[in-house]
């Protein structure tokens, strides 16, 4: 499983790419909004998140556009900020048709906001390049995320979607919507490509009490030997 950091903010993407962990980014507006962002600075802020992850971590920039002739222009654009800018586009019918578009003009698509098989199974014969199911949303109102999640990841495998995808790549299973480490275990164990996560749950995924209480007696006992 890759991991990619949910956020706008660099000062988290920077350190979590210091980790050596880190395979991309996706943000949308409401996380660009969160830290401040202004509309002038928009692209060259993804341009410097693409400088910090690198060339080779795609970076996910959401278009806000809502039909399908602008979705292609504003993407177009996005795309032009760096190579590994991935457009971002919401599961609807504007957006299946841009998402059609764009793969035919070479322009990598992650499609989001999907919550079902038969979405999910548009958006990859459309040509996207990921598809981002949620997972958190549906636990909102009552219902199972990671079950979704599960039979989004068995519906996709069932098929080979390479004929439309721009380089011929598979399509990645982005599980989004994460709120916890035991998200990103479920949809690891069900075979999700990808987890997107807030840089607070990266963080929980590297704790555990036991390897504190261990570090604790291993310095505790290191002291001893300091002092022998």
């Amino acid at each position: 499983m890759k991991f990619f950091l949910d956020t706008a903010d660099l000062a988290e993407i920077e350190e979590a790419a210091s980790w050596g962990a880190l395979g991309g980014v996706t943000t949308n507006p409401s996380l660009y909004a969160r830290i401040g962002g202004k509309l002038d600075d928009f692209h060259a802020h993804i341009g410097r998140i693409c400088e910090i992850v690198g060339p080779e971590c795609p970076v996910s920039a959401e278009s806000v556009a809502m039909t399908r002739d602008e979705i292609v222009a504003d993407g177009l654009k996005l795309a032009a900020i760096a190579p590994n800018v991935v457009v971002k586009i919401p599961t609807m019918v504007e957006g299946l048709a841009a998402t059609h578009t764009l793969a035919q003009q070479g322009v990598p698509v992650n499609m989001t906001l999907c919550f079902t098989v038969p979405q999910a199974l548009l958006a990859a014969r459309a040509g996207a390049r990921y598809i981002s199911p949620f997972v958190g949303r549906f636990d909102d109102i009552s219902e199972d995320g990671l079950d979704q999640l599960a039979n989004v990841v068995e519906a996709i495998g069932n098929y080979d979607f390479t004929a439309n995808t721009v380089n011929g790549e598979k399509v990645e299973i982005i599980a989004a919507s994460i709120r916890s480490a035991n998200h990103v275990t479920q949809a690891a164990l069900m075979g999700a490509d990808i987890a997107t996560v807030p840089f607070g749950v990266l963080k929980k995924m590297v704790q555990h009490p036991l390897t504190d209480r261990g570090l604790d007696a291993f310095m505790a006992d290191w002291e001893k030997v300091q002092s022998a």
